[in-house]
């Protein structure tokens, strides 16, 4: 089937001498994968390599076949030009982390508007401010609402959090059961949106040990997740 639909990058693996792999998370159909030929050498040819960096928001024209299989494109352009994420060396170290998050975390081939609309707003503000040290924290927290485990907050004034269950407790009932400073930023981060960020002041240290929590959390909830590689050099800008 022929569709025209705004897709975001998520990963691009040089293939060969000249072809690139392209994952991408599409309106229409969630997420596909597409072979690109002769990309990487062809200069008059439709595709150039730069449209295909990580996250970038494309409008795409491709034959879909929803066999599971690769995809091949037809036509594609930039939606978006972002102004800072390809050339801001902060910016860019945080795009590498959360591309290979979203790669590790979504997987479904069926369309998802609500959770493409979540991430196209979110690029779109991270590339227009510059107070982004939180940003990936309530990027990932708020990101568990379209994967199926947002926390419930209805009992958050409780001592722990089950990382388990998704819940606030009374008392500590497993292993996976937190309490303390982890806690107190994760009630800091429910229910806001990324304008309210720059109320929430945390150190290196809380930011980076909430993050790990963070990760514990999506390893726990999302079958085969790994932890990202690129998550030492996330920690090491903003040490």
């Amino acid at each position: 089937m022929l569709v025209t639909t705004p897709a975001i990058v998520i990963s691009a693996l040089k293939y060969g001498e000249a072809d690139l792999i392209v994952k991408a998370y599409t309106y229409s159909d969630g997420l596909k994968t597409y072979m690109l030929k002769g990309v990487l050498k062809s200069k008059k040819g439709k595709f150039k390599a730069s449209q295909f960096q990580l996250l970038t928001q494309l409008e795409i024209v491709a034959n879909h076949r929803n066999q599971g299989k690769m995809e091949y494109l037809k036509d594609a352009k930039v939606l978006h030009t972002y102004t800072s994420l390809h050339t801001n060396m902060v910016k860019g170290a945080m795009l590498m982390f959360l591309a290979e998050v979203l790669k590790n975390a979504i997987r479904e081939e069926e369309t998802n508007p609500q959770l493409f609309n979540y991430l196209e707003n979110s690029l779109m503000w991270l590339d227009l401010h510059d107070k982004i040290a939180n940003f990936h924290l309530l990027f990932l927290l708020n990101l568990t609402r379209y994967l199926g485990f947002y926390p419930d907050a209805s009992s958050k004034e409780l001592t722990y959090f089950n990382l388990l269950d998704g819940v606030f407790e009374i008392n500590s009932i497993n292993n996976y059961c937190i309490e303390g400073q982890n806690v107190a930023v994760l009630r800091q981060l429910l229910g806001i949106n990324f304008d309210a960020l720059n109320m929430v002041k945390l150190n290196q240290q809380s930011r980076s040990n909430f993050l790990s929590m963070l990760l514990l959390y999506y390893e726990l909830h999302i079958e085969g997740f790994k932890k990202p590689k690129s998550l030492a050099v996330l920690n090491e800008i903003f040490s």
